[in-house]
């Protein structure tokens, strides 16, 4: 695996990961970032005889479930800020609702300052290693083919579940390469479909997009053969790999497209579709076995660009990622009706929660906004990472129930490792960020484990979130003086900074030393390369046009390495 330094820690030695998902000794402790030791140092003794509790209550559930660990079910929605669904007092004045999730949090948590990450790939990342993107070399969003994905060395939850007897499958939006590594069946899952790329080949690069003037620039109608003398330089994305389907230990195949096949909305719908029918198949499936199941599903709507689709509006609001709100409320609505219909809910963990912000380009038009919270996708303001979280488990999470401590989606990562006993399996060679929220989840509000998150832009630290409070940093070299600070109770939407009087007498200093504390410990634990390799490499049907696409994208790779 080619290892290259980010931009973040470009005068630090980089080490390269195990590839083996478990070759450390377990029995070390998981190495943490410096705020939760100092969490740890404080609530250390209370946390132990908490994790007592808690380990007495997880076997009894086992025992009474035939010595099996619960289900869990992981729905993520894309580019849904907060309070767009799930919360209907604010769906009511956006002019649409979604009864179905909104049902679903009532009968489970709230987990009301839940932080995603700014953008789509990120936030997978973090929910699927359990640390912060930065540290495995992911920066941004994956949207187009590079050749570049999350490496093998990077250990996965599904690989962590699967390895204690649990069935892994995946469905829907990826974002984590287009390299063999990084596909779903080799990180873990033991059947997985989706694209490789994202929404903006699919959902605004299609046919119906490009005619009604969505973006430009990548209509490959309209170039000038005449003066364009470089025609590998506008990717034509009707030659990416489209959706693949696969299975663990072996070779994926494209579905979906043939040679010469131009996408439109109506294919992009019919992919939606296919992943909820392939989702409800996979539930049936994994219920009937006897093993504990794993699965994950990432719909590919609301994202949604045309109106094509649109006869007649069905909400208030009419936008068309507004409409596309309320159809993935209905998808969501079937999978826990069959949830109840297979009579597996009360060992099943369920979570729903979106993604990042909105898509702040587009709220003109989509009908989306940034509400409470100022920000979107791609941002560090809160409304850019804040979203809604629910999680259900009937019995043994307090139906109705809000909570305010603070939550990461990394924290994903190391919950579900102990939810199915699987913690043996947390790597202890590399910091781990998500922290193990059963508590929370388990006893309720106050008994979450961190009062801290850290918020970057690519490889940039933006903010720091400490209790209440938020820092704005300087840019990298800049005076410090430059760094504001906010009180999100009283300024949500981070457009009054405190005087500069107050941050300087109060918390400045130690927000400095946090921040210092963090980027410190990248000097011992060096963030990682992402993994490289060939593009769409292991596909075995790659249609002739992608063979050329590949070519010319491998060709330039090696150039830029400095070798043809």
């Amino acid at each position: 695996m080619t290892i290259r330094t980010s931009l973040l820690t470009a005068t630090c030695a980089v080490t390269v990961l195990a590839t083996a998902p478990f070759a450390v000794a377990q029995e070390k402790p998981i190495i943490r970032d410096a705020e939760y030791r100092i969490l740890e140092r404080q609530h250390g003794d209370r946390w132990t005889a908490e994790d007592t509790e808690i380990d007495a209550k997880l076997a009894e559930l086992r025992e009474n479930n035939g010595g099996k660990p619960p289900n869990i079910l992981y729905i993520l929605l894309d580019d849904i800020g907060f309070g767009e669904f799930g919360m209907p007092d604010l769906d009511v004045i956006r002019g649409y609702s979604t009864p179905e999730i909104s049902k679903f949090a009532e009968q489970g948590m709230s987990m009301m300052r839940m932080y995603s990450e700014p953008s789509c790939t990120p936030t997978r990342v973090a929910m699927i290693t359990g640390r912060h993107p930065v540290r495995t070399g992911f920066d941004e969003a994956k949207a187009v083919p590079e050749g570049e994905g999350l490496a093998a060395g990077e250990v996965t939850i599904a690989e962590i579940l699967s390895d204690v007897g649990y069935a892994t499958a995946h469905i829907g939006k990826w974002h984590m390469g287009d390299i063999e590594q990084s596909y779903a069946i080799n990180q873990g899952f033991d059947y997985a479909e989706h694209p490789i790329h994202q929404q903006a080949q699919l959902a605004l690069m299609n046919t119906t997009a490009l005619n009604e003037g969505h973006i430009s620039g990548v209509d490959m109608r309209l170039r000038s053969d005449e003066l364009m003398l470089d025609d590998t330089f506008r990717i034509d994305p009707f030659a990416m790999v489209y959706n693949i389907v696969g299975e663990k230990g072996g070779k994926p195949r494209e579905v979906g497209m043939e040679p010469g096949q131009k996408f439109s909305q109506d294919d992009y719908l019919a992919m939606g579709q296919r992943y909820q029918d392939k989702t409800l198949e996979q539930l049936e499936q994994m219920a009937a076995g006897d093993k504990p199941f794993f699965l994950q599903y990432w719909p590919l709507i609301p994202i949604s660009f045309t109106r094509t689709d649109i006869e007649q509006a069905q909400t208030l609001n009419g936008g068309p990622i507004a409409e596309a709100i309320v159809n993935i409320d209905t998808y969501v609505g079937e999978i826990l009706d069959r949830v109840d219909e297979l009579g597996i809910a009360e060992n099943t963990v369920v979570v729903i929660m979106g993604d990042n912000g909105p898509f702040m380009e587009f709220v003109d038009r989509s009908g989306q906004s940034d509400r409470i919270y100022r920000g979107g996708k791609t941002e560090h303001l809160e409304g850019g990472v804040r979203v809604n979280a629910f999680v259900r488990w009937p019995e043994v999470i307090e139906a109705g129930s809000r909570v305010k401590d603070i939550t990461h989606v990394s924290d994903l990562f190391t919950t579900f490792a102990r939810l199915g006993d699987a913690e043996a399996g947390i790597p202890r060679d590399r910091i781990i960020d998500g922290v193990d929220q059963l508590p929370l989840w388990l006893k309720g509000e106050t008994y979450g484990r961190r009062d801290y998150v850290f918020i970057y832009e690519g490889f940039v630290l933006k903010s720091l979130v400490k209790q209440q409070f938020k820092m704005h940093l300087p840019p990298p070299g800049g005076n410090p003086i430059l760094a504001s600070m906010y009180d999100l109770y009283k300024n949500p939407r981070e457009d009054r900074p405190q005087d500069s009087i107050q941050v300087g007498v109060g918390f400045g200093a130690n927000f400095s030393l946090m921040a210092q504390r963090h980027l410190g410990m990248k000097k011992q634990y060096p963030d990682q390369a992402p993994g490289h390799g060939e593009l769409y490499g292991g596909i075995e049907n790659l249609r002739p046009e992608t063979k050329a696409l590949v070519e010319n994208i491998m060709f330039g790779q090696s150039l830029t390495a400095g070798s043809e």
